[in-house]
């Protein structure tokens, strides 16, 4: 399998603008994925330099180019401080994340991110993990699964089909999409099929692998990690992240609370580069169009 087929990486001649790499920095990309941000930066980067990658995914981690500027870290990107200090680097130029899933793992049946064809209801980014989407959907009350469905796929009827899910479980495990999929589908629109499907496999999938936790902590651990003067690139592809990131980077707080100093000034340890986030023009979209949703937000560390 090309790196091409695993992952495009979204907004890349983007990303490395806002990173304004320097050859003999360090950076870390805490979402290897396909490799294909991390190859971009690698190849800017002097012998002097140096890019930490992370990946939870173990197929990502035995994919990953050997180069002597870039050391491959297998682990979620919610443990980035420790790992760090593991390999003795106190901080660093610049880190980015993309938080897109990769194409390979929306392509794999056998992975049950998509809705597109049959297969386990896994989702797990850690294959590791002993937590799958058929396990969590077994074992969560109707009220939590409601919860789910409201908080991260934002749906209306969240609770209809929590509702149903518990009653369709009573009668059989759930365990594969296409049982999922009889259960949803009589209670979405056909004319919004798709977009609510695929609010249903996204809540899914934050629940099963702690995607707003994980990104919660990174934050924190990311704005640490950076020398005064470097710079944290994120890109985003829902509005539950984006709120995140982009409140982060404002007030730093994920909430968005402004907090002042007795002299009345804002206490954030980011400066926004812009106020807007950069997103895909038409022609990248046309190549790439899962990058239609993709927005990149850059901060420097004050």
């Amino acid at each position: 399998m090309t790196e091409e087929v695993y992952h495009i990486p979204a907004l890349l001649p983007q990303t490395l603008e806002a990173l304004a790499i320097r050859p003999g920095g360090i950076y870390i990309d805490v979402t290897y994925g396909g490799g294909g941000h991390s190859r971009a930066i690698v190849e800017r980067l002097d012998t002097t330099g140096h890019l930490y990658g992370f990946d939870q995914d173990s197929e990502a981690v035995e994919r990953a180019f050997r180069d002597p500027r870039f050391t491959i870290v297998h682990s979620n990107f919610r443990f980035l401080r420790n790992f760090m200090r593991y390999h003795g680097v106190e901080h660093v130029d610049g880190i980015l994340a993309d938080l897109g899933v990769s194409f390979h793992h929306f392509d794999d049946s056998a992975r049950g991110f998509s809705f597109r064809w049959d297969g386990p209801l896994d989702m797990r980014m850690n294959q590791r993990s002993n937590l799958t989407a058929a396990r969590l959907i077994a074992e969560n009350s109707e009220e939590s699964l409601a919860s789910i469905f409201s908080l991260y796929g934002e749906l209306r009827q969240s609770r209809r089909i929590a509702a149903a899910i518990v009653k369709a479980r009573s009668r059989e495990e759930i365990t594969t999409i296409e049982q999922l999929l009889a259960v949803v589908r009589p209670l979405i629109s056909p004319k919004a099929e798709k977009k609510e499907l695929a609010q249903v496999f996204q809540a899914l999938r934050i629940a099963v692998n702690g995607e707003l936790d994980a990104l919660s902590s990174f934050l924190d651990q990311a704005t640490s990690l950076l020398a005064p003067g470097g710079r944290l690139a994120i890109i985003t592809y829902h509005s539950l992240e984006d709120r995140m990131v982009k409140n982060y980077m404002k007030t730093g707080n994920i909430e968005g609370r402004i907090e002042k100093d007795f002299f009345g000034r804002t206490e954030a340890p980011l400066r926004q580069i812009t106020s807007k986030p950069v997103v895909p023009d038409e022609d990248e979209i046309n190549r790439n169009p899962r990058s239609r949703s993709a927005k990149l937000r850059t901060a420097v560390k004050l």
